[in-house]
Order: structure tokens, then sequence, then C-alpha cells
């Protein structure tokens, strides 16, 4: 386990806690979707190990990554991540490069296993470009679509139409575009059952067993952007396609520790003091019990003020990324504008789908939470 140390004097502490301090003394907070905010006791404790980790005189940025202080902070993050999630003894855990759209490619690569066909859900943008990514390596079938509804709802599971002989099936778990989430896990079968948990991986418990295969990019709830993680079923390694390049290869990189290749080491390490912090907070269970209070505070403000609106499903709406427009939406420039010079910062919505979006992961305090909601209050009293 990688210990965070003491946080410092009580101002340090009491600032982390709450946001960060910009210039001219305001209090700021990051909605941005990814790369997102970090929690600060983190950031602190990177800042302080910068140039001498641990007194080795080297920095982590210098470290081979096959030396014995880097295997040793690797071993340590998977081992905390395992704990974290309860992973089983058959799942390997993989750290590597690429983002989620590079596995869109590696997942079908990988899991085919001389198959042609794999089902795939489609929820919203980043589902489509798994989709269209697949399409390159195998026959996709779309076994539901959430598009009739504009993507505000998750398809209900009887509606399904799934191929008892797809080499898996494909879900994206959180729609960060459109604020949209499962909140359930689909029976698929025999039929392994993949994720691509990007935006809520580690926001919330997992029943690991449940699936064939999760990635996710770490830039939401994990750390910095540059490194995925890949928590896989050992008996679905093996079959990658003819032709997959040596460092895609699941069973390879698994059969070497993620280090066929240099492996994001930095976002390794920063990742490891997340996991750390993460059981700090209470582990899984307090952490989505936080992140349920703080997106419900939201949700009850938007519902209850007729001046905003969010189009999604009740039921189906994001934990972590919350999407709403105003009812007069040629105001949403004016009310971004201001929210940022309240410290509000990077509430834009995703570029293909506009709006507002506050992202709500992890390191988002409660307080960040409540100062936009007194901001949205305050706008709408002088422009409803």
């Amino acid at each position: 386990m990688q210990t965070l140390p003491e946080a410092g004097d009580t101002t340090r502490r009491r600032r982390s806690s709450r946001g960060t301090t910009g210039r001219g003394g305001r209090r700021v907070f990051n909605f941005a979707a990814g790369p997102a905010i970090m929690p600060r006791v983190v950031l602190a404790q990177a800042r302080d190990e910068m140039l001498d980790w641990r007194g080795t005189g080297i920095s982590v940025l210098e470290m081979p990554f096959t030396g014995p202080e880097f295997t040793e902070i690797l071993a340590r993050a998977i081992e905390d991540l395992r704990g974290l999630l309860a992973i089983p003894s058959n799942y390997r855990v993989l750290f590597l490069q690429g983002g989620a759209y590079a596995h869109h490619a590696m997942v079908p690569m990988n899991l085919l296993r001389g198959r042609e066909r794999a089902d795939y859900v489609e929820t919203g943008h980043w589902s489509r470009r798994g989709i269209a990514e697949a399409r390159r390596y195998c026959r996709v079938d779309v076994a539901a679509s959430g598009e009739r509804d504009n993507f505000t709802r998750v398809p209900p599971r009887q509606t399904w139409r799934l191929n008892p002989d797809a080499a898996f099936c494909h879900i994206t778990t959180n729609e960060t575009a459109q604020g949209l989430e499962f909140h359930w896990t689909p029976e698929t079968g025999e039929v392994p059952l993949v994720a691509d948990m990007t935006s809520d991986f580690l926001s919330r418990p997992v029943d690991i067993a449940r699936y064939g295969l999760i990635y996710a990019s770490a830039q939401k709830n994990v750390g910095p952007a540059g490194l995925t993680i890949v928590i896989v079923r050992e008996d679905l390694l093996g079959g990658a396609l003819p032709g997959t390049p040596t460092v895609f290869n699941y069973k390879i990189q698994a059969d070497h520790d993620s280090r066929v290749n240099t492996p994001p080491t930095y976002a390794i390490y920063l990742a490891g003091l997340v996991f750390n912090w993460v059981q700090g907070q209470g582990g899984m269970p307090a952490i989505e019990r936080l992140n349920r209070r703080k997106s419900a505070k939201l949700y009850a403000a938007i519902d209850a003020n007729g001046f905003y609106r969010c189009p999604v499903a009740p039921a189906d709406r994001s934990l972590v990324n919350v999407c709403f427009r105003l009812s007069d939406e040629s105001l949403e420039a004016r009310f971004l504008a201001q929210a940022h010079r309240r410290g509000l910062l990077n509430l834009k919505g995703h570029r293909v789908m506009g709006g507002i979006r506050a992202s709500l992961y992890n390191a988002m305090p409660e307080e960040g939470v409540e100062a936009l909601i007194d901001f949205m209050e305050e706008f709408s009293r002088h422009h409803g």
C-alpha cells in the first residue's frame, strides 16, 4: 500500500478538501469531464516526491521501468486496485496505454478468438465510437439501441437481441456526452460481457465476476491521461487475431506484467496514490454514497427549477456526468462565462452535444456541488 503523508498544517488540509484557490484568492472548482479533478492530497504528495522518491535521490519520472523501485510501485498499485474492487484471482490487471479509443480496437483484436461477430449495445456517443472501430475487425450486431429515444434512456434488457454465438457483448457503462449510465449489470449468459467503464470506473463497487473484460482510461476517477486499465478474465486471453501488434496483445502484456514496452510509469505511480486515497475515504461503498449524494443534490436543483432541464430518464441518469440545458438555450454562453468568473470551471457540454455538463468525479467535494447550485439559483433569478 502506498501511504499518503499527513496533509501538513490544518490550513492545507482544510483547503485541499474544498477545492483550490486561484488568483485573487477565489475558490475554484473544476468540473472538467477529463482530464479531470484529482485529490489535492495526492497532488501534494506527488509534488513533495517529485525530485526524490522515498530517499532514492531520483524522481519516479526517471526510474527504469524494469528496476526494483518501479516494480514495487507497479505491484502495490495492482494490489491496492485488487483490494478495492475485490478482483477475483482468475482475472489479470493490465496497465496499458492508448486510451479507451485504442481499446475499442484492441478488444475485438483479442476477444474474437476465431469468431466473426460481436454484439454491441448502442447508448450514445462513446458506444457509437466503439461500434465504428469494432467494425474494422468483425461483424457488429447492434443488439439494442437508444437512438429512438435520442439516447435519453438505457434500452431495457428485455428488448436486447443477443446472439448466443457472439464472441462477446459490449456495453459502455457511462456515456459522458449524454449523461447516461447503466445502474445494473446485464446478464448475457455464456457470452462474455465487455464494458468500457472509462468515466464511472472506481466511482462505485463493481462485481468483476459478472464481466469478461473491463477497460477504462484513467483520466476521470483514477489519475492523469495516458494510462488505460484493463481487467480481463484469464480464460479469454491467448486468442488474438493474427497480425495483432505485440503491444496490443493482452496475453503477451499479461505475461510480461504490462511491460512489453515502456508503460506510462508516472501515470501508474499517481494511480497508485489515488487507490490509496480511495481506501482512506472508506473504499468503494463510501465513494458510492458520496457520489450518489452529490448527484442527487444537483439533479434535485435542476428538476425543481423550470429554468433548467435534464432530458435523461431519472432511472438512467449518470452519477458522474450531469448533463442539462437551460430552457432558453441562448443564455448558455452567458451562464458559462459567469460561472467561470465565479470559479466554477469547465462546465461546457461535450462538443457534439452542447449544453452544460458538470462532472462530479470522486475528487469533486460536496462543497463544489453546493457552490454550483447556489450559482444556478442566482442565475435563474436574474434571467428567468
